[in-house]
């Protein structure tokens, strides 16, 4: 087991939301980290690169990452590379090869490559949404990511992945955790796209309640997973819930509410005209939003998140309303 300060570490996703200020953090405190490689598809810009990093351009899927993790003798491999906001038109093969195939390359790599740790930013979403979910999910509830959704269903795959090189390889240690909705100061995804339009849907009958988890909760568990050399699997989520109501008044903007019989039938008219870019499938996105219990990452963890979801949407109305 390598000790702390000694680590060597690889970062997929780099160039993404969460990826970027994760590589920021190790940067500013490299001397508690030997080496530290980026590696995405995409180029970081010239603002987001950072002293002391290597920046490595490579595919998750491209089996040559092995010889990238062996050439810098990695130990730990932080995974966070996924495709949380598909583009207008993107196929739901891409997004299956990228997050679970890239994913299962990426374990395979580090295994024959001799890294004994392996982090994961996995998603809340795993858990599926289902009008039976229990009111809080723990993390021993079954992961059931709906199969005609492609995030939660690949989540859920990804993380069966992860359960069998548990199994198989258990000098891989793992971190999994399972955030809720992450907002920051310059987030911007399909959720956050709800936000920004003229009014606030919701469906009758549900009070879609969200939880959210701020941007730096998640690096500061995903800090503390290196510096302490944590394993497990643990939810990320603030503190309460907010529902699409809520969020309509703090916006300021009026909340419509339609049963789902007709927003279904409404989606199932409009995505094949390429007016909707989701089907009716997102119905049930709205109406079965799986709340996280986060008390095992508090009590075993040893980590309480510093903004309450409340908090966390105010912090993110509070810099986005300033653009």
């Amino acid at each position: 087991m390598a000790s702390k300060g000694s680590r060597r570490v690889l970062v997929t996703g780099a160039s993404g939301y969460i990826g970027r200020l994760f590589v920021a953090d190790l940067a500013a405190r490299r001397g508690a980290v030997e080496c530290i490689v980026a590696t995405d598809v995409r180029d970081p810009q010239d603002g987001d690169r950072r002293a002391g990093v290597e920046y490595v351009a490579v595919d998750v899927r491209d089996p040559g990452l092995e010889k990238i993790l062996r050439e810098h003798a990695i130990d730990t491999v932080v995974h966070l590379a996924a495709i949380v906001t598909p583009k207008p038109g993107s196929e739901a093969d891409l997004e299956y090869s990228v997050d679970v195939l890239g994913t299962e390359n990426v374990l395979r790599c580090a295994v024959a490559a001799g890294a004994t740790k392996f982090l994961y930013t996995s998603s809340g979403a795993a858990y599926g949404y289902w009008p039976d979910n229990p009111p809080a999910l723990t993390e021993d509830c079954p992961l059931r990511g709906n199969e005609n959704i492609a995030y939660p269903r690949n989540k859920r795959l990804v993380e069966e992945i992860l359960a069998r090189f548990r199994s198989e390889h258990p000098q891989l240690r793992q971190l999994v955790l399972r955030p809720g909705t992450i907002l920051g100061a310059s987030v911007g995804n399909q959720i956050t796209a709800m936000f920004e339009r003229s009014y606030v849907l919701g469906v009758t009958g549900s009070a879609t309640p969200f939880i959210f988890i701020w941007d730096e909760d998640v690096v500061a568990c995903l800090r503390i997973g290196i510096d302490e050399d944590r394993e497990g699997i643990y939810n990320l989520a603030g503190d309460g819930v907010v529902t699409m109501r809520e969020i309509a008044r703090r916006l300021a903007k009026p909340y419509v509410e339609l049963p789902a019989w007709l927003l279904s039938g409404a989606l199932a008219v409009l995505h094949p005209l390429g007016i909707a870019q989701y089907g009716p499938e997102q119905v049930g996105f709205l109406r079965y939003r799986p709340v996280l219990s986060n008390e095992k990452l508090k009590r075993e963890f040893g980590y309480v998140p510093k903004k309450t979801s409340a908090e966390v949407f105010e912090f993110y109305l509070s810099t986005h309303q300033r653009r």
